[in-house]
């Protein structure tokens, strides 16, 4: 059975998932989502600083979007290798949305 997910999102991206330009979530993994559930992500805007919690409130508007892959990092055992590993400390890593072509 799927789930609705309330997440807040900075103004910025959510702008950029609006467009359909982001057509991917990065998150830290603190909740349970799964592929089926609705992604239901509330603008905030923020202060002129990531410190200026204060002034931090509600735009009112958000976008829903239904969740398709999710893929876990720690599940990712190939980041383990000596090979892999000194390379994601020296360049970290990037997520990549795959997109139909046509």
């Amino acid at each position: 059975m799927s789930q609705e997910i309330h997440k807040k999102i900075s103004q910025e991206y959510f702008e950029q998932i609006k467009s359909g330009q982001k057509t991917f979530e990065h998150r830290i993994n603190d909740f349970e989502c799964h592929s089926g559930d609705i992604l239901v992500l509330e603008e905030w805007e923020y202060g002129q600083s990531d410190d200026d919690i204060a002034n931090r409130r509600p735009t009112g508007r958000t976008i829903r979007k239904k969740v398709g892959y999710v893929g876990y990092t720690k599940d990712f055992d190939w980041l383990n290798r000596p090979d892999v590993k000194a390379a994601f400390e020296q360049h970290g890593a990037q997520i990549i949305s795959l997109l139909d072509e046509n």
